[in-house]
C-alpha cells in the first residue's frame, strides 16, 4: 500500500498511506538515513584506529571528526533533545549503574553526595550569576544555563582513566557523581521551567518539590529493580535477560516521567538493583557476561552516535559570531565548579577521610561538557527568551570542553602523578587476576556437576587443571606478601595494595553488626562499641 510521511516519533518516521510519488520520496528518504548511518559507522571506526594511535580521548576524536563530515553527508541530520533524552539517556543511565558496584560507593558516598547534590547546586547558581551580570540575560534564562552547564559528562572522563589508570577511589567517585549529578541537575532545570510556567515558586515548594521529585524517582526505580531481579532469579535465557533490561531501562524512565518523578533516578537505582541484587549468583556466569557485554557495546553505540551528531550538529560560523558569549560561559562554569569542588572536599575532613589535593585537581578539571546538556538546550520550550541564543552558547561551550579539557585531560593526570601502577603493584594485579578467574571457573564447574551437565570424571579432570592455576597464583602471592612485609617494616605503606582488602572486609564487618543490631541479637552497647574501633582501623587504611 502507498506511504506518506505524516508523523515522527523521537526523530524517526512513521509511514501512512500515500500516493505513489510520495512512497518514492519515503523510499529516497529512507535510504539517506541508511546512508548518514553507514557514512558514520565507518567514520567511527577510523576515528578508533586514530586516536589510539594519536592518544587522544575517543570521544574527543568523535566531535572534531563530526565537524569534518558535514559537508558530506548526503542528507542533513542532528540531534533530537526527545530521542537523547527518551531513548539515549536511559540506556546511557542504566549502563552506567548496571556496571557499578554498590559496595564501592558506599565508601565513597559522602563525597559523592557533596558533588551531587550541594555542588551542583552551587556551580549552577554561580555560573548563572556571572552570565546573568556578564551578558545581561534574564534571571529565568540564566538559571536555566546554569544548570546545563553544571551537568558533567563523564563518558569522557571515564575514557582518559581507561587509557590512564587511576586510584580506583577517585574512579569510584568521577563515575558515582555523574550518576547522581545528572538526576539532580535535571530536577533543577524542571523547577527552573515550572518557575518560568507558573510565574512564581516559594523556596519551600521548591524544596518540596525536589524532595517528592527525587524520592519518587527512586521508589519507582526500587520498585521496578526489585521485580526484575525476581525474574532474574527464575530465568536463565539470555536472549530474555536482554529485553528485560531493555524494557526496564526504558520502561523505568518512562513510568517514573508519567508519575511526574525523576526518570533519570529512577534508571540508575533500577540499574543499581539489577546489577547488585537481581545479577547475583544465582544467575548463570555465562548469562551475566551476555548482559554486561550487551549493555558494554549498547553504551559504546550510543555514545559514538550520540558524539558524532554533536560534531555534526555544530555550526562553526555561528559559533564564531557568538565566541565572546561562549567564553564567557565557559568561565563561568569553571569558576561555579571551583566553588563547588575546593570548598566542599575542603569540608570533607570533618566526617570523612580528606581527599588528596591533586584528585581535587581532577575533580575540577574533569568536569567536561556533553550529550546531556546539548539535549537540555534543545529541549528549552520556545517561549524561553532568546533560545537561539542560549542553545548557540551552550553547543559552543560543549565543544570547547570537549576539545580543550578533552585533550588537556590526560596530561594534566600524567603530570599531577596519579596515573601509574608501580612494578611490583602491576605484578600483583596479574597474579590476582590468574587466582580470580580460576576460582571463577571452579565456581562453574561445580554448577555444572549439580546440574548434570559434566560427568564427575570430566569434572575432576578440568578442576585440577584450574587448581594447578590456583595453586601457582597463591604461591606467588604470598612470596610477595612476604616480601613486602618487610618493606613495610622499612616504611613503605602497602606495597602490596592489601589496605583496599582490608577495608572491604571491615566493611563487611560493619554490615554484619548493623544487621545483628537490627535483628535484636546484639544490644546496641556492644555493637556501638565495636563500631567505632572498625572505623578507627577505616580511618588508618590507605585505600588505593
Amino acid at each position: 500500500m502507498p506511504c506518506h510521511l505524516t508523523n515522527s516519533i523521537a526523530g524517526f518516521p512513521i509511514l501512512l498511506a500515500a500516493s505513489p510519488a510520495e512512497s518514492g520520496l519515503v523510499v529516497q528518504g529512507n535510504l539517506a538515513y541508511v546512508t548518514n548511518a553507514i557514512i558514520l559507522l565507518l567514520v567511527a571506526t577510523i576515528v578508533a584506529l586514530l586516536s589510539r594511535r594519536l592518544r587522544m580521548p575517543y570521544v574527543t576524536g568523535l566531535v572534531l571528526a563530526g565537524l569534518t563530515i558535514t559537508h558530506f553527508l548526503p542528507s542533513s541530520i542532528g540531534l533530537d533533545s526527545s530521542l537523547i533524552l527518551n531513548l539515549f539517556l536511559p540506556i546511557l543511565l542504566f549502563e552506567a549503574a548496571i556496571n557499578t558496584d554498590i559496595s564501592r560507593l558506599r565508601s565513597t558516598v559522602k563525597p559523592i553526595a557533596l558533588l551531587a547534590l550541594p555542588g551542583v547546586v552551587i556551580a549552577s547558581s554561580v555560573t548563572a550569576t556571572v552570565l546573568k551580570l556578564g551578558l545581561g540575560l534574564g534571571w529565568v534564562s540564566a538559571w536555566l544555563l546554569g544548570t546545563i552547564l553544571a551537568i558533567t559528562d563523564t563518558v569522557s572522563v571515564i575514557a582518559v582513566f581507561k587509557e590512564i589508570p587511576v586510584p580506583s577511589r577517585l574512579s569510584t567517585i568521577v563515575e558515582g557523581e555523574s550518576l547522581f549529578n545528572d538526576g539532580v541537575a535535571l530536577v533543577l532545570f524542571n523547577l527552573i521551567l515550572l518557575v518560568h510556567t507558573t510565574g512564581s515558586v516559594s523556596f519551600s515548594e521548591g524544596i518540596q518539590e525536589l524532595v517528592v521529585v527525587m524520592a519518587g524517582g527512586i521508589l519507582v526505580g526500587l520498585i521496578l529493580g526489585y521485580l526484575s531481579a525476581e525474574l532474574f532469579a527464575r530465568s536463565d535465557d539470555n536472549l530474555s535477560s536482554i529485553l528485560l533490561t531493555v524494557a526496564l531501562a526504558l520502561g523505568a524512565y518512562q513510568v517514573a516521567h508519567w508519575l511526574e518523578v525523576s526518570g533519570v533516578v529512577a534508571v540508575v537505582v533500577a540499574g543499581l538493583m539489577v546489577g547488585n541484587v537481581g545479577l547475583s549468583r544465582r544467575v548463570s556466569a555465562s548469562n551475566r557476561v551476555t548482559l554486561y557485554s550487551f549493555w558494554d557495546y549498547a553504551g559504546f553505540g550510543v555514545n559514538t552516535f550520540i558524539f558524532l551528531l554533536i560534531g555534526v550538529e555544530l555550526a562553526p560560523a555561528t559559533l564564531w559570531q557568538r565566541l565572546p558569549a561562549v567564553l564567557l560561559a565557559v568561565l563561568a562554569y569553571q569558576i561555579g565548579r571551583l566553588l563547588a569542588v575546593y570548598p566542599l572536599l575542603t569540608l570533607l575532613r570533618w566526617f570523612d577521610r580528606p581527599l588528596p589535593l591533586r584528585w581535587q585537581h581532577v575533580l575540577f578539571l574533569g568536569n567536561i561538557k556533553g550529550s546531556l546538556s546539548m539535549a537540555l538546550a534543545l529541549s528549552l520550550p520556545l517561549t524561553i527568551e532568546g533560545r537561539s541564543n542560549l542553545i548557540a552558547i551552550v553547543f559552543g561551550a560543549v565543544l570547547l570542553s570537549l576539545v580543550v579539557q578533552g585533550l588537556s585531560l590526560p596530561w594534566m593526570v600524567r603530570r599531577l602523578r596519579i596515573a601509574g601502577l608501580s612494578p611490583s603493584r602491576q605484578q600483583t594485579e596479574e597474579l590476582r587476576a590468574q587466582l580470580i578467574s580460576a576460582k571463577a571457573a571452579q565456581d562453574e564447574l561445580e554448577g555444572m556437576l549439580k546440574t548434570g551437565v559434566l560427568p564427575k570424571s570430566i569434572y575432576e579432570e578440568m578442576r585440577a587443571m584450574y587448581q594447578v592455576q590456583v595453586a601457582k597464583a597463591e604461591r606467588a602471592l604470598r612470596d610477595l606478601h612476604d616480601r613486602w612485609a618487610v618493606e613495610v617494616t622499612t616504611g613503605q605503606r602497602d606495597p602490596s595494595g592489601l589496605d583496599a582488602i582490608r577495608k572491604r572486609l571491615l566493611l563487611v564487618e560493619k554490615g554484619a553488626l548493623s544487621e545483628a543490631l537490627r535483628r535484636g541479637i546484639l544490644t546496641e552497647s556492644t555493637v556501638k562499641g565495636r563500631l567505632q574501633q572498625i572505623d578507627e582501623k577505616i580511618l588508618m587504611l590507605e585505600d588505593d
